[in-house]
């Protein structure tokens, strides 16, 4: 019986190893298809040059960047454009859950979705995904991966940039942005068309506190700062 069982586990290791390797095949082809389409250096200046109401970094107020990074990507200054510590995590949740719901994905993999792939959830367009991550790093600084990602991020309502998303929901300029409003504003591009404040007030609240919470976790806000941007 025992015998049996190491046989099964091992027929399932390698029908996994084989899987696995004809995904990351596929998801290499996928990447080195857009890359050939067009580079990364041409699609940065694409982008730059189309979004008329593009924004750089210094044009963000710094709580807004400290509420991004903290929510979607709190290594996103330290890691190479993956974070295994995050992959690994949500392999478990997508384990126990028997499909894809956890992404895992860093600031620079969601910029690579952003400008060159589908939102769709799919093993080989994650995979064309990270390769594409690499590729990125290696072509722009960090304080750039991160304009670019709230220069391409919906924001609901019709607003693709954190600009246009600024000027629509409250009427200003992102750099006059308060903390309030940065934090909600943070939280919105992971689901858009669910937590735009327009359409569900009360949800985007919700998000906003998770956007709180993880700040105050990760050292950017005292909780009592937290606290009165609650009430």
């Amino acid at each position: 019986m025992k015998k049996l069982i190491k046989r099964v586990l091992l027929l399932l290791l390698v029908c996994g190893i084989i899987l696995g390797s004809i995904a990351t095949y596929q998801g290499y082809k996928v990447y080195e298809k857009a890359l050939n389409e067009m580079s990364v250096k041409d699609k940065v200046v694409e982008i730059k040059e189309e979004k008329t109401n593009y924004k750089t970094i210094d044009e963000l107020p710094q709580d807004y960047v400290n509420a991004v990074i903290a929510v979607e990507d709190r290594r996103f200054y330290t890691h190479n454009g993956i974070d295994m510590i995050s992959i690994l995590r949500a392999i478990m949740k997508d384990i126990q859950s028997m499909e894809l719901i956890e992404g895992g994905s860093t600031i620079t993999q969601q910029l690579a979705k952003n400008i060159y792939f589908t939102q769709k959830k799919e093993l080989t367009r994650k995979i064309a995904e990270i390769f594409m991550a690499f590729e990125i790093e290696r072509n722009c600084t960090k304080d750039e991966i991160f304009e670019l990602y709230v220069n391409t991020s919906y924001f609901g309502d019709g607003y693709y940039c954190v600009g246009d998303a600024a000027e629509g929901y409250f009427d200003k300029e992102p750099k006059d942005m308060d903390l309030y409003e940065s934090t909600l504003l943070a939280g919105i591009p992971n689901a858009p068309s669910v937590y735009a404040p327009t359409k569900n007030p009360e949800i985007a609240k919700q998000r906003q506190a998770q956007v709180l919470k993880k700040m105050v976790k990760y050292k950017y806000l005292t909780q009592s700062e937290a606290d009165e941007i609650l009430k």
